[in-house]
């Protein structure tokens, strides 16, 4: 029997026609004629003996055997691609592009710092900060669309490498001018005086939201939300004018603070405190460059802290987990 073996160009193309559903699409997508696509298929198909893909007026679809082959060619190109990388990492400098996700709240403080140190420390590496909420974070995590992602709650996550960055303690915010409260402002307050004052919130899909509510809940109270908002300047523009109060991390409202249009006071009984964690899915090539972003981004978190300009606590573990 002659033996043959199939090559890492063979598994791209049949894995380019399942995602891509016909063979027109993932001939564009791999950059080749059709016919010269189809002709690699049967030679697939011939020295492996079995058919692999069925075409209909709907498509394509796999046969059992098409579907044996899908998952072990993808765990091959995943396998040589991360032999590929992990041979880059013993060489120059690191270069290539870096996707990193942050929740709003985060990049207000983090994002801006942390691209000035990429370009210093990284000159070679192209740094892309995407704001966005928890949820989509989570999603381009899962399908490896981000190499990076900053979430607070990781109990829903599988399969995910995390790494506890920081704590931060939720504060209740006001207009200087508006302050409902007996306690003066930076006094603790409990949440049990401030349920009853008008809030805008973000909207309940948003992680922020869903941390406050799971607190009040155990506190046996419920929040006079007036307005839910998803974006945080403009909650914080709402609050500044005195139409409503609000709950946040102390660092997501700093711009506001210094400026004098917030004010604010710890929370207490309970305390709302919030974990920030590093994730990043092990599915995905770890390249150097974005190893090299992980670790400016503790720096950079660390140094942020350590200043003022983050009011939060450093975490103690610093390992991915």
């Amino acid at each position: 029997m002659r033996e043959w073996a199939v090559d890492i160009k063979h598994l791209k193309l049949f894995i380019a026609i399942v995602e891509e559903g016909s063979f027109a699409a993932a001939a564009a997508r791999m950059g080749i004629s059709q016919p010269t696509l189809t002709h690699h298929i049967k030679n697939l198909e011939k020295h492996l003996g079995s058919e692999l893909l069925v075409r209909s007026t709907k498509g394509v679809t796999m046969t059992e055997a098409g579907s044996v082959l899908l998952d072990h060619g993808r765990e091959i190109v995943k396998g040589v691609e991360r032999a590929k990388e992990e041979v880059r990492l013993t060489g120059a400098d690191p270069c290539g592009r870096v996707s990193f996700g942050l929740p709003s709240s985060i990049s207000m403080v983090l994002s801006v710092p942390l691209a000035e140190t990429v370009r210093l420390e990284l000159p070679n590496v192209q740094l892309r900060a995407v704001e966005a909420m928890s949820g989509f974070i989570r999603d381009w995590l899962q399908d490896q669309s981000i190499d990076l992602g900053i979430l607070y709650d990781i109990s829903s996550l599988r399969h995910m490498q995390t790494r506890l960055l920081l704590t931060e303690d939720l504060h209740f915010f006001s207009a200087p001018d508006a302050w409902p409260l007996d306690a003066s402002p930076r006094k603790p307050v409990r949440l049990a005086d401030i349920a009853g004052h008008e809030l805008v919130l973000p909207s309940a899909n948003h992680g922020l939201r869903t941390m406050i509510d799971r607190f009040a809940k155990a506190c046996g109270l419920r929040l006079n939300v007036v307005v839910e908002m998803d974006a945080l300047t403009q909650i914080k523009t709402m609050v500044s004018r005195g139409s409503a109060f609000t709950i946040l991390a102390p660092a997501s409202a700093q711009d506001f603070v210094k400026s004098g249009q917030l004010i604010s006071a710890p929370i207490v009984e309970p305390v709302m405190r919030r974990p920030v964690y590093l994730v990043r899915n092990p599915e995905k090539v770890v390249t150097r460059a974005s190893l090299g972003v992980e670790q400016l981004t503790v720096d950079v978190i660390q140094d942020l802290i350590m200043r003022g300009f983050w009011p939060a606590s450093l975490a103690m573990a610093d390992q991915l987990q």
